[in-house]
């Protein structure tokens, strides 16, 4: 067997049995790549692994992940999830749909604080199953909406995905973050466009308990908590765009905001200062093991020639930028069915990077493209974290949450094609920083 397709068969068959067996899965990523190393590499792996994991470590833009892990801890300790409907009801039920928009929205508001798709979906749907329940909503859309919307912890920053592949990919992850405000404004809208669609259309089947006429200052006092939660938000994407800070230097300052509201609002106690802080440090130390593992996986990867093997095939067989685009999506959703978000990333990229920097696609814009198909994955049976979660709190069936949830899935995918074919939707904002 030729050398190069030895060293890619050995290594999807091991990754495929370890994490069958319910290995770790950074366990599963260097086992694979010193076996790699051992039959097809012709050099002693244990300096270069030891090596690779300590460089992939301390990665200067990988100390932004902790800090807003823990921005997010903090702020959804301090009741955050409790002001969301509040705050964003009065102003949203008098829209076609009603308080389904709080799905949408809130989700885009929790994005942008926890950086998690499963986050995200938690909260909201904690504050918003049971209100919508009591009033009567249509309990399809309802799921099917947190679901998708659910998602939107992945695209909107800071989102901690993107900081990852930032790291495996080389690019800034300043950039990366101001790159998915387009796409995840877009999405919210075209949640909220088919949800008043579905309202206008439905009829009676859509009508639920209408709570009574609201006065503006009213609306505003509701909307009180909220506030200082938006602008904190809005301040670290702004100082991000401006140039004023690095991610890093904006996660600080949320950290000290999100301090700083906990305060305000009587939350922060010595317990819940260290339950958030020993919780981002547990999910951060987890991601940073999966990375260094996915880089030693990588430089095995290249000492196989696997990369060069797969451009050169690529270009051989004469797939078209669309045509490689449509392989890498069909690609990453079935493994979507079966891996989360972060370890699709890792365990493609050692493969997929060469093959699209080859295909001359912008690093910059795949990183959003991903993030997009990943999004997918994450409402896919049987292993969709947000279709499990849903499930958690409603107790309805796996199929029947997926299938409320299709249409929006259609909107992701809807999504991708359009970023495909206006490519600006992505690069537009990033540009304007460059320039």
């Amino acid at each position: 067997m030729d050398p190069v397709m030895g060293a890619s068969v050995l290594m999807i068959v091991l990754l495929f049995v370890l994490l069958a067996s319910g290995v770790w899965i950074a366990v599963a990523l260097v086992a694979a790549g010193a076996a790699v190393f051992f039959f097809y590499a012709p050099v002693d792996p244990g300096q270069i692994i030891a090596s690779t994991i300590w460089d992939a470590s301390w990665s200067w833009a990988l100390t932004a992940l902790p800090l807003f892990i823990w921005m997010g801890e903090i702020l959804s300790r301090s009741g955050l999830s409790a002001n969301l409907f509040g705050g964003l009801a009065p102003w949203l039920r008098r829209w076609p749909g009603g308080l389904l928009h709080v799905n949408v929205i809130g989700c885009g508001v929790m994005a942008a604080v926890a950086g998690s798709s499963a986050v995200t979906c938690a909260t909201v749907g904690r504050m918003s199953i049971p209100e919508l329940r009591k009033r009567g909503y249509n309990q399809s859309m309802m799921v099917g909406s947190l679901a998708g919307a659910g998602t939107f912890g992945l695209l909107i920053p800071p989102s901690i995905i993107m900081i990852v592949y930032g790291v495996l990919a080389q690019q800034s992850v300043a950039r990366l973050f101001i790159a998915g405000i387009l796409p995840g404004l877009m999405l919210i809208a075209l949640y909220s466009s088919y949800i008043a669609l579905w309202a206008l259309t439905h009829g009676k089947e859509a009508v639920a308990q209408v709570d009574p006429p609201m006065s503006f200052v009213e609306k505003l006092r509701r909307s009180r908590d909220l506030l200082p939660v938006l602008l904190l938000i809005v301040a670290i994407i702004a100082s991000i765009y401006g140039g004023l800070a690095t991610p890093t230097e904006a996660a600080t300052i949320g950290i000290l905001g999100a301090l700083g509201l906990a305060l305000w609002n009587r939350s922060l106690t010595w317990a819940m200062f260290m339950d958030s802080l020993l919780s981002a440090a547990r999910i951060s130390c987890m991601i940073a093991f999966i990375i260094s593992s996915a880089a030693c996986l990588s430089v095995a990867v290249g000492f196989a020639d696997i990369p060069r093997a797969l451009a050169n095939w690529v270009q051989g067989i004469g797939l078209s930028t669309y045509g490689l685009l449509f392989v890498l999506t069909i690609l990453f959703l079935l493994v979507g069915c079966v891996l989360e978000g972060i370890s699709i990333l890792v365990l493609s990229s050692s493969v997929v990077l060469p093959m699209i920097v080859a295909a001359g696609i912008d690093p910059l814009w795949f990183g959003i493209y991903a993030v997009i198909v990943i999004e997918c994955a994450q409402i896919t049976p049987p292993v969709g974290f947000n279709l499990i979660i849903i499930k958690s709190m409603t107790g309805m069936g796996i199929w029947q949450i997926t299938r409320a949830a299709l249409p929006f899935l259609g909107l992701l995918l809807f999504a991708i094609v359009l970023i495909t074919v206006f490519p600006e939707i992505v690069t537009f904002l990033p540009d304007l920083m460059s320039n």
